[in-house]
């Protein structure tokens, strides 16, 4: 699982690809955009931060990333009680 997060730049080029008023050789000279640059790849570690704070339960979390509870209790510093 993966999060982006994309700039504004393309949202702005995309609408002016759309407008009516825009000729054709206008919209094949827009600019594109590097969507790779603008792009956040967060390690396993900080998703399962992002989601636990977001709150979801150990389990989801296991679940949603497909590892075992366990590893997601060592990401977020929580230890087995009992003995």
């Amino acid at each position: 699982m993966s999060l982006s997060i994309s700039s504004s730049l393309s949202t702005v080029a995309a609408a002016a690809a759309n407008s009516s008023s825009t000729s054709a050789a206008a919209r094949n000279s827009q600019p594109t955009t590097n969507n790779t640059a603008d792009t956040v790849r967060l390690s396993d570690s900080q998703q399962v931060h992002q989601l636990y704070n977001d709150g979801q339960t150990v389990s989801q979390i296991a679940s949603s990333m497909s590892m075992p509870v366990q590893t997601v209790n060592t990401y977020l510093g929580i230890t087995a009680a009992g003995g």
